[in-house]
């Protein structure tokens, strides 16, 4: 079985970072995270990030970035050294409501993928769980994925929020084999509200099993709200990793 690194979501940790990004960044390598995908740079400069990143042994997963001028997207990355990119795949940054914003969402973030992969970065998309609204008789997250070329357009499947429009997420990232680079690993308990990976009700053996299938290359662990102070609450995360043998 092949071992998936485990990395961080720094929204996570977003609070701290504002105040000291880089300490923050030191405490995630301490805890024992193989990597972490970002969610802004917090005023530090791409290089700057690349060689602290280094620096503590911090792969680069992802980076969440909402620029949606497409030239600056490819330098700041390039400068970043990040390969995988979340970023435009929505014309007006808003979802689809009928068939026709379906299409032209399909073919802009066809047309961002392909420039961003002359460039060296794979485009992928996040999920909440209004991605899973039914348009035509398809989920809007399987209007994207199906009609656009694979090469361009990758997921990122966050487990809980299929899991809150009841969708099952194993099933679903067995779906679409190759096409799964990053899983979101994201827990909620019976009230639907966030907790630490292991603490709620998703059944993660199914996922895991499912991630091994189809190829996934990160598990990134994000808890969007946190009822204990974050640090601890990512650190529980990753011991739920260790028990299992997996970090």
């Amino acid at each position: 079985m092949k071992k998936i690194p485990v990395g961080l979501q720094m929204y996570t940790l977003r609070e701290l970072c504002a105040k000291d990004f880089i300490g923050t960044l030191q405490k995630v390598a301490e805890i024992g995270y193989a990597g972490v995908e970002l969610a802004g740079t917090y005023s530090v400069a791409p290089k700057e990030v690349r060689k602290i990143l280094e620096d503590l042994g911090l792969k680069l997963a992802g980076n969440h970035m909402g620029e949606r001028d497409l030239k600056k997207l490819v330098s700041f990355n390039k400068e970043l050294g990040c390969k995988a990119v979340w970023g435009p795949c929505l014309p007006d940054g808003k979802l689809p409501t009928d068939e026709a914003g379906c299409s032209a969402m399909v073919e802009y973030a066809n047309s961002v993928g392909a420039k961003l992969r002359e460039n060296g970065i794979q485009l992928y998309y996040h999920n909440h769980s209004q991605e899973f609204n039914k348009i035509g008789g398809r989920y809007i997250m399987d209007w994207l994925l199906e009609d656009t070329d694979p090469r361009n357009v990758m997921a990122e499947i966050d487990v809980m929020w299929a899991q809150h429009a009841s969708v099952d997420p194993a099933a679903y990232i067995r779906r679409y084999p190759g096409r799964v680079p990053l899983v979101h690993i994201k827990d909620m308990d019976k009230t639907h509200f966030f907790t630490e990976v292991g603490r709620g009700i998703i059944d993660f053996d199914s996922i895991f099993k499912a991630c091994q299938e189809v190829g996934t290359e990160w598990y990134i662990v994000e808890q969007d709200t946190c009822k204990r102070p974050p640090l601890e609450s990512v650190k529980i995360s990753f011991e739920y990793f260790k028990s299992k043998s997996m970090a």
